[in-house]
């Protein structure tokens, strides 16, 4: 019996064979591929990475201690800051003040420590703060929404009455009373207290232990919130339906049907909103809350620098275009991801 060949494609031809099958491409890889298409988006995510490194490798990359002061140089600058900056006279001109020295790249602050030595190692501070505040988002607010949307009921209001009573504070307000609230509990415990342990950990921190405490009490929430609207829509799809009817337990509905198909959002959203936990440590820091001297922050940097900011200019920006470097990064990053991962957008360039 004559066996029918299988069609193949012809050279230079357009038809395609019908044993061939077409390669699918998987929401995760469509998502990357338009992502690496963004370019601000890349921009972003390479200038996270840079600063992580610089972070990583501060002590090799600093050219001096950040604790490190010379006193003879204090408020010091090299020439090439006076010509960026007119109003900083260097001395021997008319109505020169500024002392010229070559040696600090940005300059010196008053106590003489060297602002670029200082601004790399205030990224060690910002960047963890960027990473622990959504590891407490995740931790607590995806367990709270999960639970809330998928039981509803008591569950659901209990969780969300909570919630919303958290809301009624101001994020921020909330978040420096908890700060005072740890800092002055802890001025002068009882010697092998629990406030005394804290109060020396946070000290030995340079005093990031309560800024991650007060921005954990409050990253959960909005997390809380978002993931309770995604299950609520996701336990009515007809695959969370079929996966019930085949008798799946709740945990492997939950973790393995909902979970990776609300992922997206998620992580967009606590992506766009790393730039608000930055801006917490370093508001914090500026207003004497924060890190503890002589720990470097570029919140406490910009505030030590107002003071001087119309002699001394460079003492308060660079420390501030830091800050807006890595901010603007993380919503770069952050938008990239949410025009990438948006699955009305699968098969668009």
């Amino acid at each position: 019996m004559a066996t029918l060949s299988q069609p193949s494609k012809l050279p230079g031809s357009g038809v395609t064979s019908l044993s061939e099958r077409p390669k699918g491409e998987s929401l995760w890889a469509n998502s990357l591929r338009r992502l690496v298409r963004n370019r601000l988006a890349v921009i972003g995510f390479v200038i996270i990475i840079l600063m992580i490194l610089v972070a990583i490798f501060a002590d090799q990359i600093a050219p001096r201690g950040f604790a490190e002061a010379n006193f003879k140089s204090g408020d010091s600058a090299p020439t090439w800051v006076t010509r960026v900056f007119p109003s900083m006279i260097p001395e021997g001109q008319e109505g020169g003040y500024v002392i010229i020295d070559e040696s600090y790249t940005l300059g010196a602050d008053a106590l003489g420590r060297d602002l670029l030595s200082r601004i790399i190692y205030g990224s060690r501070v910002s960047l963890t703060v960027a990473f622990i505040g959504p590891l407490f988002a995740i931790a607590i607010g995806l367990f709270v929404g999960m639970a809330a949307g998928y039981f509803g009921g008591v569950v659901d209001n209990v969780l969300m009455r909570a919630v919303d009573i958290m809301y009624a504070f101001p994020t921020l307000l909330f978040i420096i009373l908890l700060m005072t609230f740890f800092r002055f509990s802890t001025v002068a415990p009882e010697p092998g207290s629990l406030a005394a342990t804290l109060g020396q950990f946070d000290k030995n921190s340079g005093g990031m232990l309560f800024i991650f405490v007060g921005i954990g009490l409050t990253s959960w929430m909005q997390m809380a919130r978002l993931v309770r609207g995604q299950v609520l829509a996701a336990r009515e799809q007809e695959y969370i339906l079929a996966s019930r009817s085949i008798g799946s337990k709740t945990p492997r509905i939950l973790w393995g049907h909902i979970l990776p198909n609300i992922l997206g959002p998620l992580i967009v959203a606590e992506t766009l909103t790393i730039p608000t936990y930055i801006s917490y440590e370093a508001f914090l820091s500026f207003i004497g809350l924060g890190v503890q001297q002589p720990t470097p922050s570029w919140g406490s940097m910009i505030s030590e620098g107002a003071n001087a900011i119309r002699s001394y200019p460079n003492q308060a920006l660079f420390p501030a275009l830091a800050l807006f470097l890595v901010m603007f990064a993380f919503n770069f990053l952050g938008d990239g991801l949410r025009d990438a991962l948006d699955p009305r957008m699968r098969g668009k360039d």
